[in-house]
């Protein structure tokens, strides 16, 4: 097997579930601390958080993805990402309840997102991997966030 046959992602967790994003995107991990609010912005977007002179909107995952707001603890941890988009690079904070490791996963243990046969919005999964423990749902951010979202947070006055 070759090493193009298997990419390294960061695991990171919102409540039980567990996620990764490929660890290329992942500029650094930070401590939770809390962002300068933004007005009129909207609910999971917390903030900015300046991340060696350059401010950065920080995302609540768990509140895009529609769970309950992230509470903070002595895990909880930012993922400071630079998101490849189509005409720009977006960087972006994202909270995490814990991060795991970085960890290979191999194409073929790779497996398409579920069809549950309704409107559930899936279209940001770019897969899942079995583990003994359950799922990893593999996030793809571009899809996650919408030109609306993307728009915004790109918007987002810088801090000084």
């Amino acid at each position: 097997m070759s090493a193009s046959d298997e990419a390294q992602y960061v695991t990171f967790s919102l409540g039980d579930e567990v996620f990764a994003v490929p660890v290329g995107v992942v500029r650094e991990i930070l401590d939770h601390e809390e962002a300068f609010k933004i007005p009129n912005g909207p609910d999971y977007l917390l903030g900015l958080r300046d991340v060696r002179g350059q401010g950065v909107p920080i995302m609540d995952l768990r509140l895009k993805l529609g769970l309950s707001k992230t509470v903070p603890t002595p895990h909880t941890r930012v993922l400071v990402m630079d998101i490849p988009l189509d005409d720009r690079m977006l960087s972006l904070g994202m909270v995490a309840d814990r991060v795991y490791e970085v960890t290979p996963f191999r194409r073929d243990q790779v497996e398409q997102a579920p069809d549950i046969g309704s409107r559930w919005r899936s279209d940001y999964i770019a897969g899942v991997v079995r583990r003994d423990q359950g799922f990893v749902v593999l996030v793809d951010l571009a899809r996650l966030l919408t030109a609306k979202d993307t728009e915004l947070l790109a918007g987002a006055p810088k801090a000084a």
